[in-house]
């Protein structure tokens, strides 16, 4: 088992910065990659960014490229989502999210390829 706590969220305006961590605990060895999801109200939760743990690579949604940057900490177990031009539309439970590889047919951005959760950050952005 792979506990996650999440840290981080809070009340921001647009434009704003915010950064998320993740401290995973536990048998960690297994983890394959760590991603961060989020979910607004109404909305299906939705993929946002991940890393692959051993070898740093790093993935995307359109919605956030180029604002948004997942890193990890190893000494640590840590990820963390450093958050920069925030937007209204980025309103939203952010949750942390490790897989051990293959869940999901190594599917980085399907929530399925995740084994283990967090309870969830709330971000909101506000104008």
């Amino acid at each position: 088992q792979v506990q996650l706590v999440e840290s981080g969220g809070g009340l921001v305006q647009a434009g704003d910065s915010l950064r998320l961590s993740c401290a995973a605990s536990g048998r960690t060895f297994s983890t394959y990659a760590m991603g961060w999801f989020r979910q607004a109200p109404g909305k299906e939760r939705e993929f946002v960014a991940t890393i692959i743990w051993s070898s740093g690579g790093t993935y995307y949604a359109d919605s956030v490229k180029g604002r948004f940057t997942i890193s990890r900490d190893n000494a640590k177990n840590t990820v963390y989502l450093q958050m920069n031009s925030l937007k209204l539309e980025d309103t939203a439970v952010y949750y942390c999210a490790a897989g051990r590889g293959g869940s999901g047919g190594y599917d980085l951005r399907s929530r399925y390829e995740y084994d283990y959760w967090g309870q969830g950050t709330q971000v909101t952005v506000s104008s």
